[in-house]
């Protein structure tokens, strides 16, 4: 397989605090690769040694092939884009100004294109509104737009819909995927918000505590993903014990509902729970979230 990023016992310490150790990571040619993991796991810290923002304790990377160590991986990094953190935006130009000036950056000879990159990311009709005045997801969108002025084949995004509104998280979407698409981009996207990331990636990377825990494909992660039947109850707390009791596996996913995985006999779960004077509200039947999956991988306990 061609893998556009690779990396080999990838670390970065701090002192004492190792935020990433012995990370091995591998992102296909054309995938929108999920990277995935609480705030503080490591996601950002990956982000930044790849972007050549700060270099790493011990490992290595390669970028197109191409070794970290390899004077040729500047060559490498100027077929990326990234988004880190926030866009890297100007907030009193415009969004055509913000995009002239990248081009400046990156030492480009003419402004070609930037009429045709604004209409990619739906910031055409923006006129003379300074980025100030844009909403976050106009902002996210012409932070993308910076990242694609020097036409990368690879794309990084940390976070890209965090605090967006549900119309600025569509946008996004919808954009991620057409650029996949029709440009065969290649995204590394990291987010916590897996719902959203569920719709987009190909690929995934699980990471806690700065460790690779499973990289998966979508497909496979769909054959991975269990049955489940989602209970509503009346008292959770009681009805914890009687899980227990039954050797059942579960998660909590609110104060009144739980999911329990594999095959459930519902009429002795049913007699069991009201020995507990508990009684269930409703049952639905589902399909394991992606959520679900990852707590479960990570060991986030059987309670979480």
């Amino acid at each position: 397989m061609d893998y556009i990023l690779t990396t080999e016992n990838l670390s970065k310490h701090y002192r004492n605090f190792k935020a990433l150790s012995g990370l091995n990571m591998h992102i296909p040619k054309g995938a929108i690769y999920g990277f995935v993991g609480k705030n503080g796991a490591g996601k950002t810290t990956l982000i930044r040694l790849i972007c050549g923002l700060q270099a790493p304790t011990s490992g290595s990377y390669t970028l197109y092939g191409i070794p970290c160590t390899d004077r040729a991986i500047q060559k490498s990094r100027r077929r990326m884009g990234a988004v880190v953190e926030t866009p890297s935006i100007y907030l009193d130009m415009t969004a055509e100004e913000n995009l002239k000036e990248q081009y400046r950056i990156l030492g480009l000879p003419s402004f070609t294109g930037i009429s045709d990159l604004l209409a990619l990311v739906g910031l055409s009709d923006t006129g003379k509104k300074k980025a100030k005045n844009f909403s976050l997801g106009m902002r996210q969108r012409l932070g993308i737009a910076v990242a694609l002025a020097g036409d990368p084949d690879f794309l990084v995004l940390d976070e890209p819909v965090n605090g967006l509104d549900p119309q600025g998280i569509i946008e996004i979407r919808e954009l991620v995927l057409r650029l996949n698409r029709e440009r065969q981009i290649t995204f590394l996207i990291s987010s916590h918000i897996l719902d959203e990331l569920s719709r987009l990636a190909t690929h995934y990377g699980f990471i806690d505590h700065g460790q690779m825990v499973k990289e998966i494909s979508a497909k496979e992660l769909e054959a991975a993903c269990r049955k489940c039947v989602r209970l509503t109850v009346s008292n959770l707390q009681a009805a914890i014990p009687v899980f227990d009791r039954m050797g059942l596996e579960y998660s909590i996913a609110s104060e009144t509902d739980a999911e329990v995985f594999g095959q459930v006999n519902v009429s002795q779960l049913v007699l069991a729970l009201a020995e507990e004077h508990c009684e269930i509200r409703s049952v639905k039947e589902r399909d394991e979230s992606l959520e679900s999956y990852y707590v479960n991988l990570v060991g986030g306990g059987r309670h979480a």
